[in-house]
C-alpha cells in the first residue's frame, strides 16, 4: 500500500453492497461508497477511471463467473472484491465451496491490479444476522488469509463500532444508509493509503433516545412484510434480485459523478 498515493483507475467487483444499496438518489439511482470512493481519487487525479460490475444478489459463484475475468482484463490499479456475504445468508451453504470460490477470485484478481481490495463487511446487531454470524467469521477468517498470501489490503468493517447503529441501515436491516455508505468509503480511502478526511468513521453515533414499544412494533412489521417475506420467497425460490440486471458501469471510463440505472 502506498502513502499519498496516486492510482488512476478502480475497478469494484461485488454484490448489492458495492452496487450502492440503499443510498438512494433523487433520480431512484443508487450511488454507495465506491461511487463516493471514486469521486475522491478522481478529484486527486486528472483522466481517473472507473468501474463498478457489482450487481444487487449476487452470489460469490456468480461473481467469479460474470465479473472476475472482466475486472482483471481492464488491469485497473486498484480493484475491490466484497462478495460471498449472501452465500451465508441462505438456509443451505457450503461454505467449503464458497471459500474455494473466493480464493479462486482473489488468485485472478490480484495479479491484475496493483492493489487488490478486500473487505470483513459491516453486520448490524440484530436476530436476523445473528442466526448467521458464525458463517460470517468464517468467510472473514479465509479473507483476512487470502489477503495475507496475496498482499490485499483488508479493511475492517466488521469491527467497526458505528457501523452496527441500526440508525445506519435501512429499513430493509441489510443495507446502509447514505450515512453508512460514507463511512465505508473513508474506510477504504484510508486503507489505499490517502490522508484521512474523517478520522471518527468508526466512533458510534451519540446516543439517542431508543423508540417506544409501538413505534418499534410498527417498524417491524413493516419489515417483515415489505423485505423479509419477499427476501425469504426469492431464497425458496432460488431467484435473486439482481436476476437479469447488468452493471451500472460495465466500463472502464473517466468517472464523472453518478450515472443513472
Amino acid at each position: 500500500m502506498q502513502t499519498n498515493p496516486t492510482y488512476s483507475s478502480l475497478v469494484a467487483v461485488g454484490d448489492s453492497f458495492t452496487e450502492g444499496m440503499s443510498d438512494l438518489l433523487p433520480d431512484g439511482s443508487y450511488r454507495g461508497w465506491a461511487d463516493v470512493l471514486a469521486g475522491r481519487m478522481a478529484a486527486r487525479t486528472p483522466g481517473f477511471r472507473y468501474a463498478n460490475l457489482a450487481v444487487r444478489g449476487k452470489l460469490i459463484g456468480q461473481i467469479v463467473d460474470e465479473q472476475v475475468d472482466v475486472a482483471a482484463a481492464m488491469r485497473p490499479d486498484v480493484i475491490t472484491l466484497v462478495g460471498g456475504l449472501n452465500d451465508t445468508l441462505r438456509p443451505k451453504c457450503d461454505m467449503g465451496r464458497v471459500r474455494d470460490l473466493l480464493t479462486q477470485a482473489v488468485e485472478r484478481l490480484a495479479p491484475s491490479c496493483e492493489q487488490l481490495v478486500l473487505m470483513r463487511s459491516p453486520g448490524r446487531q440484530g436476530p436476523v444476522l445473528e442466526r448467521f454470524r458464525a458463517r460470517m467469521e468464517e468467510l472473514f477468517a479465509c479473507v483476512d488469509e487470502l489477503a495475507e498470501q496475496h498482499g490485499a489490503v483488508v479493511v475492517d468493517l466488521y469491527g467497526a463500532p458505528s457501523l452496527t447503529d441500526p440508525r445506519l441501515w435501512d429499513v430493509d436491516r441489510l443495507h446502509l444508509t447514505a450515512a453508512g455508505h460514507h463511512r465505508v468509503a473513508e474506510a477504504v480511502w484510508q486503507t489505499l493509503g490517502y490522508a484521512a478526511e474523517d478520522t471518527e468513521w468508526r466512533t458510534p453515533l451519540p446516543p439517542a433516545a431508543p423508540p417506544n414499544w409501538l413505534a418499534r412494533r410498527g417498524a417491524d412489521v413493516r419489515f417483515t412484510r415489505q423485505h423479509l417475506l419477499p427476501w425469504i420467497g426469492r431464497r425458496l425460490t432460488g431467484r435473486s434480485s439482481g436476476d437479469g440486471r447488468p452493471a451500472k458501469r460495465p466500463e472502464l471510463l473517466p468517472y464523472e459523478g453518478p450515472v443513472a440505472q
